[in-house]
């Protein structure tokens, strides 16, 4: 599915991204300005995935929309992006809430407007990126787009103790974010050394046959990554402050979206890669 022979997901991801850069040449004393570019791009970024919805098949049972370009070939990495059942509501949601973020902080954000709707497209850009990334290591890449803007949402514009909830967030994150790159890598070099194609599609690794005493520690990397994410005990601690401290907009983004992405990754990532694993319980 294309719009003006640009591929939609492709269009969906890099619309909000053109509102960054167009930002980027708007005045800092032009606040209604910024607030409206960035209201205009949100809002139009939630009708370009609109589509989405009426074009999907239920039926099918493989991704749909599918853009595949290589990018990094030597390695095997590349730009590749679909949708499925679960990812399509959860992109639809999270245009729909940027919109909604960006509208109820019209006369909320008094200081550095432009930075602030900058900072808003930028956290959408990533957020979208994870939900339609096939390719692992461009999924990486977007999460790690997507905890930056986080960070500053709550350090800047937060409340008093905004310093201390943003630190510890990114902590807390970007820990587990280390683990999770180290199982990527893991996982990267087993399929390698199993089928002889360096790549990080997804789907390949979908076919691999994971050995049990791999299973157990790829899986705990994965689960301790997104359990912070989720955040499930004992890793919630950072939960709280973000919220509190936290902007409106940014506590409707962490609530109805950055929540999810845990739980997402369990369900696209730890789970059908590592299904015994995810069988096993202690004894007794």
């Amino acid at each position: 599915m294309t719009i003006l022979g640009i591929p939609i997901l492709t269009l969906i991801i890099s619309f909000p991204l053109g509102g960054v850069l167009l930002l980027l040449f708007v005045d800092r004393g032009a606040e209604e300005l910024a607030k409206w570019i960035a209201l205009l791009v949100s809002g139009a970024t939630f009708l370009l995935a609109l589509p989405l919805y009426f074009a999907f098949d239920p039926a099918a049972t493989q991704f749909q929309f599918v853009e595949r370009v290589p990018w990094i070939p030597g390695w095997g990495v590349e730009y590749h992006v679909g949708l499925d059942g679960i990812t399509l509501f959860l992109v639809l949601m999270t245009a729909l809430l940027t919109v909604v973020s960006v509208a109820g902080t019209w006369s909320a954000i008094e200081q550095y407007t432009r930075e602030f709707m900058i900072t808003l497209l930028l956290l959408e850009v990533g957020m979208i990126g994870v939900f339609v990334a096939l390719d692992v290591f461009l999924f990486f890449v977007f999460w790690e787009v997507m905890l930056f803007p986080m960070y500053f949402l709550i350090g800047v514009w937060g409340s008093e103790n905004r310093l201390y909830a943003a630190i510890k967030f990114i902590v807390y994150t970007m820990s587990s974010s280390a683990l999770m790159l180290v199982a990527i890598l893991a996982m990267y070099y087993l399929n390698f050394r199993t089928t002889g194609v360096l790549t990080f599609a997804i789907e390949e690794w979908y076919k691999l046959d994971v050995g049990l005493p791999a299973q157990y520690w790829l899986f705990a990397a994965f689960a301790l990554a997104f359990a912070v994410k989720v955040p499930m005990w004992p890793f919630h601690t950072w939960l709280p402050d973000a919220h509190v401290e936290a902007p409106t907009a940014g506590s409707v983004i962490l609530a109805g979206v950055l929540l999810k992405m845990g739980t997402y990754g369990f369900i696209r990532f730890a789970m059908p890669l590592f299904p015994q694993a995810t069988r096993w319980r202690c004894p007794g």
